[in-house]
């Protein structure tokens, strides 16, 4: 070979080399950002995945089981479902035509007018966090901003806020008072980290009719604001969109989802944007020390491209740390997590379950309809029912889960009335028979029946939910001391078989079994394949049936 020839290979390898090093170096590359303003609470966890693998989850979270969510906002207002200040400014979509019809054109106005609009006249938080918690709920949970970038508490940081625009309240402090007031820890949820990628379709514009070219008014500044209701307020720090748009936003509407993670060809968010962020959440835990604090985001929020996350965490249980002598009470929740982030906080999975029982503490986070209320769901009975809710929750408990279940929230800042019938079943549900939900832990197997059978691995079990049928065949199984309960998912059509409790699989002594809710003696016979039982002539209720073994 030409020695010339070998000597640019040569040199072509190792520039390569070096210029992969380097790509995978930025790539994976955090950036830090200054704590000038809102200091992490100096303490025993230092923001870093290693110091974080310290947390345990606390003992009450593992009692509880349940919690219920107010996930609302301005995109409640309009009462058109998921994701309104996204899908306003897809062109031609349902939502776009609504608000073209109620509001006139995005590039004349846009999500900022919803929010304007958005009153919360009737918001009697009280009221309702009594009513989750007759329902069960043993905490409750606030949204306190979405990828709308609405902060929803007088905030330092963000101009945009509920104080000072759209109701004139600060959300965040009603519903604390509230739980305090009855009794429930108090959760916060922080989704406004996506605001950077959420809101691109902002920056579009019609692409045929009279309003081609025309940039939507995700393009406004401070200055066009003159003489408009939000004069004195910038767009730009509602919408966030001085940034070129990520790759495939102007051709693929989802391609938000391939991007969650900032991979992908996602725009990467301002050293100025991510510390803006930093400061937001650590201003809300500073002036709310939530019990539970959930981030919409892959891990941690704005990881890997930022330390922002890693920081809020370490904070957020230094702090607590310090608020309880020492010892660490508070629940930080992540998605789509590793084995290893699984053991700096708890895994929340949207929507869906594992298809076992997990080793550590574990969430389901999911609603009865939309997460943002949507007149249609009510309109077409498109709820889930109370049995369903409590079918899942079962399930989940047996499995070492909590269900955090969202009741969607009207623009007024009420719920409906078939919401209202749904909570108050789950209620006439737990009154009897929440003995075998809280203060439990799993048993051996988590249950058995067609469902159990059926139901087959997978990586992250999000949007899994619905997929199968539970039925009375299906039997969920959880423990407190020497007391087993077993959870028919239904109503009995004829005995009643538990084959995991035949002698072959069960070596304990059963002494008693009862149904919760009934005084009718059993009768039972165990063999070696199955415990049955026969056929009660007392069916307390149509929705789950409770055995409690002793």
């Amino acid at each position: 070979m030409n020695i010339k020839i070998s000597v640019k290979l040569s040199l072509s390898i190792v520039f390569y080399i070096l210029f992969s090093s380097c790509l995978m170096a930025q790539e994976n590359y955090v950036s830090p950002v200054r704590e000038g303003n809102e200091p992490v609470t100096a303490g025993k966890f230092a923001p870093t995945w290693q110091s974080l693998q310290q947390y345990k989850t606390p003992e009450w979270f593992r009692n509880a089981k349940f919690g219920i969510w107010a996930h609302w906002g301005p995109q409640c207002q309009p009462e058109q479902g998921d994701w309104f200040g996204r899908f306003m400014y897809n062109e031609g979509g349902d939502q776009y035509k609504w608000f073209v019809e109620h509001y006139g054109h995005p590039s004349k106005v846009g999500f900022k007018e919803i929010i304007n609009d958005w009153k919360a006249q009737n918001w009697d938080p009280e009221k309702l966090v009594a009513l989750y918690k007759r329902a069960g709920a043993q905490y409750f949970f606030a949204m306190a901003n979405h990828h709308d970038n609405l902060d929803l508490w007088d905030s330092k940081y963000q101009e945009w806020n509920s104080v000072r625009v759209g109701p004139k309240k600060d959300i965040m402090t009603g519903w604390s008072k509230a739980a305090k007031k009855y009794g429930l820890p108090f959760g916060i949820s922080v989704h406004a980290t996506h605001a950077w990628t959420w809101f691109e379709t902002s920056q579009r514009s019609d692409t045929s009719g009279p309003f081609a070219g025309i940039p939507y008014d995700g393009k406004l500044t401070k200055a066009d604001g003159k003489g408009k209701w939000w004069e004195g307020l910038d767009p730009q720090e509602l919408y966030a969109q001085n940034h070129p748009f990520s790759l495939n936003s102007d051709k693929d509407l989802f391609a938000l989802w391939g991007q969650w993670n900032w991979d992908n060809g996602a725009s990467i968010p301002s050293q100025a944007y991510c510390e803006k962020f930093y400061n937001r959440t650590i201003d809300l835990i500073n002036k709310y020390n939530p019990d539970l604090l959930y981030f919409d985001d892959t891990a941690l929020p704005l990881y890997p491209v930022s330390d922002a996350g890693l920081k809020i965490a370490a904070d957020f249980y230094n702090r607590n740390m310090a608020a309880h002598n020492d010892k660490l009470e508070a629940v930080l929740f992540g998605k789509m997590l590793t084995n290893e982030q699984k053991k700096c906080m708890v895994w929340d999975v949207e929507r869906g379950a594992p298809d076992k029982i997990e080793d550590l503490p574990w969430q389901t986070c999911t609603c009865i309809g939309d997460w943002h209320y949507s007149k249609s769901v009510y309109d077409n009975n498109g709820y889930k029912s109370a049995a369903t809710v409590i079918h899942m929750l079962v399930d989940i408990v047996s499995k070492n889960g909590n269900l955090l279940l969202n009741i969607p929230v009207k623009g007024d800042g009420t719920i409906d009335d078939k919401e209202v019938a749904i909570l108050e079943k789950i209620a006439a549900w737990m009154d009897v028979n929440k003995e075998s939900i809280f203060d439990t832990r799993p048993w051996k197997q988590y249950g058995e029946g067609p469902v159990s059978d059926a139901i087959k691995p997978g990586k992250d079990q999000s949007f899994s939910e619905g997929k199968v049928k539970l039925s009375a065949n299906d039997i969920r199984y959880n423990q407190k001391g020497n007391i087993l309960y077993a959870t028919l998912l239904g109503v009995p059509s004829d005995n009643i078989s538990l084959k995991l409790l035949g002698k072959n699989k069960y070596n304990g002594k059963i002494k008693s079994i009862e149904i919760l809710g009934s005084k009718e003696k059993l009768s039972w016979k165990q063999s070696g394949d199955s415990l049955v039982i026969t056929k009660p002539k007392v069916i307390p209720n149509d929705i789950a049936i409770v055995l409690k073994i002793k």
